[in-house]
C-alpha cells in the first residue's frame, strides 16, 4: 500500500517534495533512499512481479543517464511504484514531457515534415525529451556533389552537460528525396564511437547513437566529431539544422562541386517547420573555393539553414 504519512521523517518529506516537482530520476533516487532498497533487491522484487529489468538500467534511470521510454520500460516503472510503495502514477507522470519541452522539441522533430517516423526511432533508442546536453558550439561542413546531391556532412560539437551521467549523443540525419538511409554510413571522427543506428526509409531519416568515452558530470564540457556519408538522394536545394535548445555558436559551410554551382544562395530561419521563413539574407558564394557559409551567435530554438537555386 502507498505510504501517505510523512510527518517527522525527513526522507519521506523529501520524497513527497520531489514527487511533486520532479524530475523523474531525482524522484526515483529519493524513493530508493527512503525505502532503503539496494538496486539488486528492487530488481528481484520486480522479477517476482514478472517484470525483467537490469540493475544497470535501474542505475541509469536513477542517475538521469537514461530515461524509460519504451513500452516494457514504462511497465517496469509502474511496477516500481508498487515495489517502492508509491501512489499510482507517482513516477510515470514525471515521464510525461512538460509543455515547454514539447514546444521546444516540436520544432526540431517537425523537420521530417510530421511524418511520425522520427518519434519511434528516438523511442527505440530510449531518448528522453532532454538528452542532458546543451550545445556550446557546433561547426558543420556539408558537401554537395556533381549531380547536385548531398554527398556528406561532418560535424564538430562542443557540448555542456546539465545533469550527471550523460555519456552519449543522438545525431539525426535527414536525407533528400530518394535517400536510402540504410546505405548512409555513419562515421565517428573524434572522441566518440558509433553505437546503435536506426532509420526509416519512408521518411529518409536516420538516427545514430554516438557513445562518449566518459560519463559527464553536470557542468562538464565535451568535444566530439562525427559525420554522415550519403550521396543516395536526389538533387538538394537546402540544408537545415534544427535546435531544440539555444546554441551558443553555430557555423555552417556548404561546399559545392566546381562543375555544379548554384546561381543564388540565401540564409533563412523558422521558429518551427510549418512557420513562415524569416531572416532571409543573401549569401555570397566564394567562387574560388566553391563554398558558402553562415555564422550565428546565440541561436534560439527553431530552424536555421542555407538554401540555394540551381537556375
Amino acid at each position: 500500500m502507498p505510504r501517505t504519512d510523512t510527518r517527522g521523517d525527513p526522507a519521506e518529506a523529501e520524497l513527497a517534495r520531489v514527487l511533486r516537482a520532479g524530475p523523474f530520476h531525482l524522484a526515483l533516487r529519493a524513493a530508493l533512499a527512503a525505502r532503503g532498497l539496494a538496486l539488486h533487491r528492487v530488481q528481484h522484487r520486480l522479477a517476482q512481479r514478472g517484470v525483467q529489468v537490469g540493475v544497470t538500467s535501474l542505475s541509469y534511470w536513477q542517475q538521469g543517464a537514461r530515461r524509460p521510454q519504451r513500452a516494457e520500460s514504462l511497465r517496469a516503472v509502474r511496477a516500481l511504484e508498487e515495489v517502492l510503495e508509491l501512489p499510482p502514477h507517482a513516477l510515470t507522470r514525471l515521464l510525461e514531457p512538460a509543455a515547454a519541452e514539447r514546444t521546444a522539441s516540436r520544432s526540431y522533430r517537425a523537420v521530417v515534415e510530421a511524418s511520425g517516423s522520427l518519434g519511434p526511432l528516438l523511442t527505440d533508442l530510449e531518448s528522453p525529451a532532454d538528452g542532458g546536453l546543451h550545445t556550446v558550439c557546433q561547426l558543420e561542413q556539408v558537401r554537395v556533389g556533381p549531380r547536385r546531391e548531398l554527398l556528406d556532412r561532418a560535424s564538430q560539437h562542443v557540448v555542456r552537460a546539465h545533469r550527471d551521467g550523460v555519456d552519449r549523443y543522438l545525431a539525426i540525419h535527414i536525407g533528400d528525396r530518394g535517400c536510402a538511409p540504410e546505405r548512409v554510413r555513419v562515421r565517428a571522427t573524434e572522441n566518440c564511437r558509433v553505437g546503435r543506428v536506426r532509420w526509416s526509409r519512408d521518411a529518409a531519416v536516420l538516427v545514430a547513437e554516438l557513445l562518449f568515452d566518459a560519463r559527464l558530470r553536470s557542468g562538464d564540457t565535451y568535444v566530439f566529431g562525427y559525420g554522415f556519408e550519403d550521396g543516395t538522394g536526389g538533387p538538394s536545394d537546402e540544408y537545415v539544422r534544427g535546435f531544440t535548445f539555444p546554441c551558443g555558436q553555430y557555423v555552417l559551410q556548404v561546399r559545392f562541386d566546381p562543375t555544379a554551382l548554384p546561381v543564388h544562395c540565401r540564409r533563412f530561419a523558422q521558429t518551427t517547420a510549418g512557420a513562415p521563413r524569416t531572416g532571409r539574407r543573401d549569401l555570397t558564394l566564394n567562387g574560388r573555393h566553391c563554398v558558402v557559409h553562415l555564422a550565428e551567435q546565440d541561436v534560439a530554438p527553431g530552424i536555421l539553414g542555407i538554401g540555394w537555386d540551381w537556375t
